[in-house]
């Protein structure tokens, strides 16, 4: 069985998850599937707009197929990883620039690379079942996908805390931070795609009001601090244990790179700028980071044990995000 359903419908390219089984986790092959078919269509009068969602009622996309980069990682091979991650910011990078509609259904789990897929359409379609969140700290990794852009771009400081503690947030606190756009119930989600396939308009979309917000209201300044111990430390005076717990369970060197991609993106011109300096972390993840530790922690021996490696400081970050020289990420094969 296809893992994902590319074709035409009337005046629509409809893209949709077939991985179910797998919370639709994105593959390499999906990705570049997903890149050629957006190509495609982008010359193509006859596709007015792009639909993309998925088949079953948990997860649009959980997030990336990191087994095989796992695998090559161990072996010591680092250039699965770095193939995959560079093909896949491309198409994250197509889609936010798309020239036509991309409307995004997104129910159950979005997490990852399913944000960087629907996170970056433009129109962003949530349900009561979605959770949305980027949770790479917890596997020795980072807000990657453009996901540094969109924490870059949440209102106050709910791009440190959601990058920091990966934080899953429902449909409104998805709308209030900039991580989609508009709520319908899932079961009037079946008649919205006809109509778009049929009329080739996304003018048409009609939300419901946002449903509640927890983030509008919840007090964050502990997140402005400089650096992650500045912030913890905040965290412990005001006596938030739930975010220092969370905090205490993911990577150091992730969350330390985290809080200076969210930060650096604040100042970036578009996405690719963010994707680029993502990119400086997921190149060298597989040699010189907590990746495999975490991978294998959180999802190979699930034992929920990581051993990471020492608090990172300032010098630790430039290393990571320092320029790659001839294999910084070059979008000419995304023109």
């Amino acid at each position: 069985m296809a893992e994902i359903l590319i074709r035409k419908d009337r005046r629509a390219g409809r893209i949709t998850f077939a991985r179910p089984q797998a919370l639709n986790a994105l593959s390499h092959e999906m990705a570049l599937a997903i890149d050629a078919a957006l190509r495609d269509w982008a010359e193509d009068d006859a596709v007015a707009l792009v639909i993309i969602d998925a088949e079953g009622d948990r997860a649009f996309c959980a997030g990336g197929d990191i087994a095989a980069v796992y695998r090559a990682g161990l072996a010591g091979d680092h250039q699965v990883g770095r193939d995959f991650f560079r093909d896949e910011y491309r198409m994250n990078a197509r889609i936010a620039e798309y020239p036509k509609p991309i409307v995004a259904f997104m129910q159950g789990f979005v997490m990852g690379g399913g944000v960087g897929v629907g996170g970056h359409a433009s129109h962003r379609i949530v349900g009561d079942s979605t959770r949305i969140a980027m949770p790479e700290t917890g596997i020795g990794l980072i807000p990657d996908v453009g996901g540094s852009w969109l924490l870059g771009h949440a209102p106050g400081h709910t791009g440190e805390y959601l990058g920091l503690t990966a934080g899953r947030i429902g449909p409104g606190d998805a709308i209030f931070t900039g991580f989609a756009d508009t709520y319908l119930p899932e079961a009037e989600w079946p008649a919205l795609i006809d109509r778009l396939a049929e009329t080739g308009d996304p003018g048409g979309i009609e939300g419901q009001p946002r449903p509640a917000a927890p983030l509008e209201t919840a007090d964050l300044q502990a997140f402005a601090g400089r650096t992650v111990e500045e912030i913890m430390a905040a965290l412990a005076a005001k006596g938030d244990e739930a975010s220092l717990a969370a905090l205490r369970r993911n990577s150091p060197l992730s969350m330390a790179a985290t809080l200076a991609l969210v930060r650096a993106a604040r100042n970036d011109r578009s996405v690719r700028d963010s994707l680029a300096r993502e990119y400086r972390f997921t190149w060298r993840a597989t040699a010189a980071s907590d990746f495999l530790e975490g991978v294998r922690a959180q999802i190979i021996d699930k034992d929920r044990d990581p051993k990471w490696s020492a608090p990172a400081g300032e010098a630790e970050v430039r290393l990571i995000l320092g320029p790659l020289e001839d294999a910084e990420m070059l979008w000419e094969e995304c023109e």
